[in-house]
């Protein structure tokens, strides 16, 4: 039976629940890449089933900030999903902050684990720094899904460093959250 993974790309395009930028680069736009990148990953491994918050890089969901996490919720809960994976870039007024970090809700949980996996398989990949994973219980999509759920944010747009990662290394992204996947999973390569 595969493994059900709901891939939330974070934020929307513009206007409510819009993104950080940074160098250029807007997040709404490099989560889409990146959650794309991946489903279609997890697609092609027979091993996972998947669905993805957003279906274009316009499209919006909800109609204000709550609605569109709440649309995004009801969607891996409806489903429903095994795991649930939010990706997101971050930002700080500080330029020299810098690194690959996940959020989960409760420590030593599964969702703990897979984070450190995933975050783990990114930094092996793409050499971002090791934030490691932290907790965030009140983070609306790690309080409300009904299944094991990791909140990763990719870099910092605000970091000269790992804005250009995220600009130019969006598919290696992806496949760090795969490997992170097939590692906590203790899945072989295909």
């Amino acid at each position: 039976m595969a493994i059900k993974i709901f891939v939330d790309q974070g934020h929307n395009p513009t206007g409510f629940n819009a993104g950080a930028e940074g160098f250029g680069l807007r997040e709404q736009d490099i989560t889409y890449n990146v959650g794309t990148y991946l489903a279609n990953l997890l697609s092609n491994d027979y091993r996972f089933e998947v669905r993805t918050s957003r279906t274009n890089p316009e499209e919006y969901l909800g109609t204000s900030q709550v609605t569109s996490l709440q649309t995004r919720v009801d969607m891996a809960n409806n489903w429903p999903a095994d795991y649930f994976i939010s990706i997101h870039a971050n930002a700080n007024e500080n330029p020299a902050i810098n690194g690959t970090e996940a959020y989960v809700a409760e420590a030593y949980s599964e969702a703990y684990y897979l984070g450190y996996d995933i975050v783990a398989a990114i930094v092996e990949r793409v050499g971002t720094r090791n934030n490691a994973v932290r907790l965030n219980p009140s983070l609306y999509v790690l309080r409300k899904t009904t299944m094991p759920s990791v909140l990763v944010e990719l870099g910092y747009l605000t970091n000269y460093e790992d804005s250009e990662k995220l600009r130019n290394d969006q598919y290696q992204f992806a496949y760090g959250i795969y490997e992170g996947l097939l590692n906590y999973f203790g899945l072989p390569q295909l």
